[in-house]
């Protein structure tokens, strides 16, 4: 079972169903269905086929849609980039999975020329206008003799997910069409009871686990998604209004954003009936505002990860009986809570998460790391995926996370690995050695702190530290607040000891609150 023969069975049975809407025009399911075979014919055109990998370096909207449905009819794979990510992290990519074409916004184009040069084997297409050296996407909207090749029955990836490691070496986690289609199609539809009937809004990324998992759902279902072009709470609103939508998807930190704008009127968010919030811990306060303000609306948290999809939910009633818990596993989840000798541990006690699906790729874990074996028989054994997440489960099975993976800081959503911010700093030269951790944030549940020791005699400056971090990685993962300090506090043999960094933190912080950025 394939995402784009979902989607062309519901252009069938429903052709004038509206599908998406974005930008203020609206296409519908047969519509959507026939452009996505026009782009699916010019892509062939420019050699990309079963496996080949094209990278959607795209903000929002319907051209990411038709896009990843034209390369997935091509049994391509779909690489989905975030344009928070910077160009030097985007050329990793595209190297790492041998990209057959990148398609990009014209806006991005000076940006990219010297990775457009660099990859001279890799075509490119250009959204929202022309490019030197890049095909119009519009050019691809038409229609093309002869029939579209056919997909081999054995073909089941649909979409490569980077993310970073410990270490800031980024990995490819391989999602097939199963992870999707079952997680999205099948247990969110009994375990969230979405339909075909309901109408969603996307305001993250599409390129975004969140974002993506939406889409999903929505196409899957055969219901209609509005998809924000760039998150705004006023415009949200506006939104849900004027097209009635049912369900949206959330993190925290946007949740934070849009209650001022709902607590102006709130009946005019009263056809949302369900709120899916993923992200950081989801506050018991935060979570009280917005049912006080809409009552009527559900709210269902669930703990996920890129690399085994849903693993846990909980429901509206158990916001509040449970207010900690990431929920129960969800029917079909297997979960273990081990030691470092793999050894199962009692109720109450905290070990490594494991999750397992069935086999890996056919259910909702995926199928490995794209050239990474090690990494995949390291994270994958007797079908076991080592999440590397520290939890425990209580009498009744409710789940708790009481460690997140190493060094990993959760800021409005996104995962940010110090390994990889500690690198960026440290490849300036005036920057001896670094240090980040996350602290707390009232907006973004964490934000960044670097603590940086200077090479002698140089004076870099905060901004210029955080400019310099912007050219290296994602916007979103650069440092909020830097620290600087003589010497990082280390142990006998070397090792940084970021548990006094935690502790000193509120006090280091305090002068720089003001100039927050």
């Amino acid at each position: 079972m394939r995402l784009e023969v979902v989607l062309a069975a519901h252009a069938e049975r429903h052709p004038d169903k509206v599908a998406v809407i974005c930008g203020g025009a609206a296409i519908t399911y047969g519509a959507l269905q026939q452009s996505i075979r026009q782009v699916a014919g010019g892509l062939a055109e420019l050699g990309l086929g079963p496996n080949d990998k094209i990278v959607l370096y795209l903000p929002n909207g319907l051209a990411v849609v038709q896009l990843l449905y034209a390369a997935l009819t091509l049994g391509a794979v779909a690489v989905p980039v975030t344009t928070r990510m910077s160009v030097r992290e985007l050329a990793d990519f595209c190297e790492d999975c041998e990209a057959k074409v990148l398609a990009f916004h014209r806006d991005q184009a000076d940006a990219l020329g010297d990775l457009l040069a660099a990859r001279q084997g890799m075509a490119s297409v250009a959204v929202g206008g022309e490019a030197s050296g890049a095909v119009p996407f519009a050019s691809l909207l038409q229609d093309r003799a002869g029939a579209l090749p056919t997909v081999p029955s054995d073909q089941d990836e649909c979409m490569i997910n980077y993310t970073s490691g410990t270490t800031g070496r980024a990995k490819g986690a391989i999602i097939t069409h199963a992870n999707v289609l079952i997680q999205n199609g099948f247990i969110h539809a009994v375990e969230w009871r979405l339909s075909s009937d309901d109408c969603f809004l996307v305001g993250t990324p599409l390129a975004h686990r969140t974002g993506m998992g939406r889409l999903a759902n929505a196409l899957t279902l055969g219901a209609s998604i509005v998809v924000m072009e760039s998150f705004d709470a006023a415009k949200a609103v506006d939104l849900i209004e004027a097209h009635g939508v049912t369900v949206m998807g959330m993190v925290p930190t946007v949740c934070r954003m849009m209650l001022p704008q709902i607590a102006l009127d709130p009946s005019r968010c009263h056809s949302l009936r369900r709120v899916l919030v993923t992200g950081e811990a989801f506050p018991v306060a935060l979570k009280q505002q917005f049912i006080e303000l809409l009552p009527d609306t559900k709210l269902v948290s669930f703990f996920a990860m890129t690399e085994a999809g849903g693993v846990t939910s909980l429901s509206h009633e158990e916001q509040f009986t449970h207010p900690t818990s990431v929920g129960r596993p969800t029917p079909g989840i297997e979960v273990r809570i081990v030691n470092d000798a793999g050894d199962d541990l009692a109720t109450g006690e905290i070990g490594e998460l494991l999750v397992r699906a069935g086999p890996p790729g056919v259910y909702t874990v995926m199928k490995g790391y794209l050239n990474r074996a090690e990494e995949t028989a390291a994270a994958l054994r007797d079908g076991w995926f080592y999440t590397g997440d520290l939890g425990y489960r209580d009498g009744d099975g409710y789940l708790y996370i009481a460690d997140r993976k190493k060094d990993m800081i959760l800021s409005g959503g996104f995962n940010v690995y110090s390994k990889e911010v500690e690198g960026a700093l440290i490849s300036h030269p005036d920057v001896a050695d670094a240090a980040v951790i996350g602290v707390t944030d009232e907006m973004y549940g964490e934000a960044v702190a670097a603590f940086v020791e200077r090479e002698a005699g140089a004076q870099p400056s905060e901004d210029a530290l955080i400019a310099h971090c912007r050219t290296m990685i994602a916007s979103y993962k650069k440092p909020k607040y830097v620290i600087f300090l003589e010497t990082l506090p280390r142990n006998a043999v070397g090792k940084i000891l970021k548990r006094e960094l935690a502790a000193f933190a509120p006090e280091a912080l305090q002068p720089l609150m003001k100039k927050a950025r």
